[in-house]
C-alpha cells in the first residue's frame, strides 16, 4: 500500500482546529482509494517563537525536504510583531524549499453566494498562477538616512528569466490538463513597469508558441480585478508575478465566496510542496469550535490531487460541493449551522458514502 509521508503545521489560532478535520477527511479518502499517510507534527508558529525566539532552523527545513508534502493550518500570532512569523517561517518555507508556484483555484460553489450581481457557479470557475520566489518579495533592497527628513527607501523587484519562464510553463501545462477553456492570461503592467513586464510578455509569447492548443491574452493588472469583478467568466487560467498575485487573489477569494472557501498551495512541481486555507488564524475565534474548516479540507484535496491522487481527491472536491449545497447555510464563523468538528464529519460521511 502506497504511504505518504506527510509534515503537519497547525500552526496558530484556529489552524489547528481546521486541520483536525482535513486530516479526518483525508483519512476517510485514503481508507476508500487504498492507500495512507503517516503524518508528523510541527510545532512552527507564534507560541513557539514566543518560548524559544525560533521560527524555523536549518535542522527544521532539512526534515521538511524529506516529506511528500507539507499541510498547513495558519500562521499569525496577536503577542508577535506582524512580518516575524510570516517572513520567518512562510517566505523561508518557499525560498528554502524553492516553492515557486503559488496555486489559487477560484471556484464559486453551487449554494455559496457571491457577492457579484446576477453571477453564478458558471461564471466564477478560474485559476491563478502566482510567481512565488521572485518579484518585489525577495527582500532586496535598503534605507539611506533612515529616520532623518531626507529619509529614502528602496523595494527592489527582481525578476530572472528563469523564475519568469518556469512559471509561465508551468500556467500553460495547467491550462492543457485543466482543459476548459485552454487559454492563459497574463496579468501584468506593461505600460508602467517597462522592465520587469518586458521580460515577462517576451517571455509569454516566446512560451506560448510552444502550445499552439492554448489561447493567450494579456490585461493590465488593473483591468484584471475590473474584469474580475465584472465579467469573471472571461477568464481561464491566469499567471502574473508575485505581488500582483497577492493582491488578485485575495479578491479572488472574496467573489467565490470568502475565507472560508478558499485554499491555496505553494508548489515545487519536483519537490516538496505546501497547502494551505488562505484565511489566516483567526485568533478571536480559536477554541471555539465555530470556525469554517472547509478551506483547510479544500486543501487536503488540492495535496491529493498533486500528490498523483486523483480519485481521492475528487470525492473531497464533491463531497464539499453536496455539504456547500445542501447542508451549509453560510461559510462564516458561528453561521454555518454547524461547528468545526460536524462539518469535518459531515465531509467524511460523504466521502464515505462514495
Amino acid at each position: 500500500m502506497k504511504k505518504y509521508n506527510i509534515a503537519v503545521v497547525p500552526g496558530d489560532g484556529t489552524g489547528p482546529e481546521v486541520i483536525e478535520e482535513s486530516i479526518k477527511v483525508l483519512k476517510t479518502a485514503a481508507r476508500k482509494c487504498n492507500f495512507d499517510f503517516n503524518f508528523e507534527y510541527f510545532d512552527f508558529g507564534g507560541e513557539r517563537y514566543l518560548k524559544t525566539g525560533e521560527t524555523l532552523n536549518d535542522n527544521d527545513i532539512e526534515k521538511l525536504k524529506t516529506k511528500d508534502a507539507i499541510l498547513l493550518g495558519a500562521i499569525g500570532h496577536p503577542d508577535v510583531k506582524p512580518g516575524i512569523l510570516e517572513k520567518g517561517i512562510l517566505l523561508k518555507l518557499r525560498f528554502a524549499l524553492d516553492q515557486y508556484i503559488n496555486l489559487r483555484p477560484v471556484i464559486l460553489y453551487e449554494g455559496v453566494d457571491t457577492p457579484l450581481k446576477n453571477k453564478g457557479p458558471e461564471d466564477i470557475d478560474f485559476v491563478v498562477v502566482r510567481e512565488n520566489t521572485e518579484g518585489l518579495y525577495c527582500g532586496a533592497g535598503g534605507f539611506l538616512k533612515k529616520g532623518t527628513l531626507d529619509e529614502v527607501a528602496v523595494q527592489d523587484s527582481i525578476n530572472t528569466r528563469k523564475g519568469v519562464e518556469r512559471c509561465i510553463r508551468f500556467a500553460f501545462d495547467y491550462a492543457r490538463k485543466r482543459n476548459k477553456e485552454k487559454k492563459v492570461t497574463l496579468c501584468g503592467k506593461t505600460n508602467v513597469l517597462t522592465y520587469a513586464f518586458d521580460l515577462w510578455e517576451r517571455t509569454f509569447y516566446e512560451v506560448a508558441s510552444e502550445y499552439n492548443d492554448i489561447k493567450t491574452d494579456y490585461a493590465h493588472v488593473d483591468a484584471t480585478c475590473m474584469w474580475m469583478v465584472k465579467n469573471p467568466e472571461y477568464f481561464d487560467v491566469i499567471v502574473t508575478d508575485n505581488m500582483f498575485g497577492d493582491i488578485i487573489t485575495d479578491l479572488g477569494a472574496v467573489i467565490q465566496g470568502g475565507m472560508g472557501i478558499a485554499a491555496g498551495g505553494n508548489i515545487n512541481p519536483s519537490g516538496v510542496s505546501m497547502y494551505e486555507p488562505i484565511g489566516g488564524s483567526a485568533p478571536k475565534y480559536t477554541g471555539k469550535n465555530i470556525i469554517n474548516p472547509l478551506a483547510a479540507i479544500a486543501a487536503g484535496q488540492m495535496m491529493l490531487e498533486q500528490l498523483g491522487e486523483d480519485k481521492a481527491a475528487e470525492m473531497i472536491e464533491s463531497a464539499i460541493r453536496k455539504a456547500v449545497k445542501e447542508n451549509i447555510k453560510n461559510l462564516s464563523a458561528g453561521k454555518m449551522g454547524y461547528g468545526t468538528k460536524e462539518v469535518g464529519d459531515l465531509i467524511a460521511s460523504y466521502v464515505e458514502l462514495m
